[in-house]
């Protein structure tokens, strides 16, 4: 997200449209992300929030930082929004149950991530106190209601999903409301013979491990590493029996080490961080891996076609080849 929204969230106390919060206050930073500045006189202590492990580590100094929410009875809350609609709806209703009956409750996000239509949404559940654009983007806000009904019906909105009976998911997390076709790509172009320690880079909320469990029985040990720190508690039910217990790892792959070594590594990389596709995001975690595996260890990894990493593979293995591939995705497979 660029600093735009940022900007826009604050914008409502720098125009005095909002009451700046005062020092002794405990304000709730839902969604926070590293760039903002504070207005002058804003005075309260922020709890941030952020499971995003880059942006949480960037958070970090200064400020209380949780990848999940803690406490009640804050003053006030703050909602940065993104493109996930229903995780919007959910950082809200947490907003209003953690925040004091009356406490401010602010809401921004840009105009090209539908920050519109969630203002209309809340305001059918809500009285909205008014509303500023600026920066590309809208700011709302409204008291928080005597009672959490309002929450409740946004939760009821928005609930847990269970795909194909056996994995559970939430709005926010990648390819949540179905199977991601380019990780099912992967695990049906997997070989059969993989064994030793292996590791899911960029696990989500597990799909891919789940199915390397299932399909091989000759594995010794299974390590999942993500980003999102909600997919990888999802990632820790949606596993289910394994020979090797599985080990978890909430970690930035483009920045944090990986201590142990692998036999082999399965991912499904992201490939961008805005709008805009990003290849040396990949790219990173290719180097990643590479670091990762033990000498003649196997990476197997899915990429759209178009996305250039044959090079990147060739600088970081000693061979590596296209195994697969259909109309949108690719299955590259190399060897350290």
């Amino acid at each position: 997200m660029s600093a735009e929204p940022l900007k826009t969230l604050f914008h409502p106390f720098e125009a005095e449209a909002v009451s700046l919060p005062r020092k002794g206050e405990r304000v709730l930073f839902l969604g926070a992300e590293p760039g903002f500045r504070l207005p002058e006189g804003f005075d309260a202590a922020l709890h941030l929030v952020q499971g995003f492990r880059p942006h949480f580590r960037a958070l970090q100094g200064g400020f209380t930082v949780t990848p999940r929410p803690e406490g009640e009875g804050f003053d006030a809350a703050l909602v940065l929004a993104g493109r996930h609609r229903g995780q919007n709806e959910l950082h809200i209703a947490e907003a209003i149950e953690r925040v004091r009956p009356g406490g401010s409750i602010i809401v921004a996000g840009a105009k090209d991530d539908g920050i519109a239509s969630l203002r209309k949404r809340i305001g059918e559940l809500v009285p909205l106190d008014g509303h500023l654009p600026k920066h590309h983007g809208i700011a709302f806000w409204f008291h928080r209601p005597a009672d959490a009904a309002v929450a409740a019906a946004l939760r009821v909105a928005n609930p847990p999903l269970l795909l194909e009976g056996r994995f559970r998911t939430a709005p926010g997390m990648f390819s949540f409301d179905k199977i991601d076709t380019g990780s099912k790509l992967l695990v049906d172009n997997l070989p059969g013979d993989l064994r030793g320690k292996v590791a899911d880079f960029c696990a989500g909320w597990g799909y891919v491990a789940a199915e390397v469990a299932a399909r091989s029985p000759g594995i010794s040990a299974l390590d999942l590493y993500e980003a999102e720190f909600d997919a990888l508690e999802a990632a820790k039910g949606n596993i289910g029996n394994t020979a090797a217990e599985p080990d978890f790892f909430w970690i930035d792959l483009l920045s944090e080490p990986v201590e142990r070594r692998y036999d082999a590594i399965v991912m499904n990389p992201p490939f961008h961080r805005s709008r805009a596709a990003e290849p040396e995001v990949g790219a990173g975690m290719i180097r990643a891996a590479a670091k990762a595996l033990k000498p003649g260890g196997r990476l197997f990894m899915v990429a759209n076609r178009q996305l250039p990493y044959e090079p990147v593979l060739a600088a970081a293995f000693s061979s590596h080849a296209e195994i697969a591939r259909d109309g949108m995705f690719k299955i590259l497979a190399a060897r350290r």
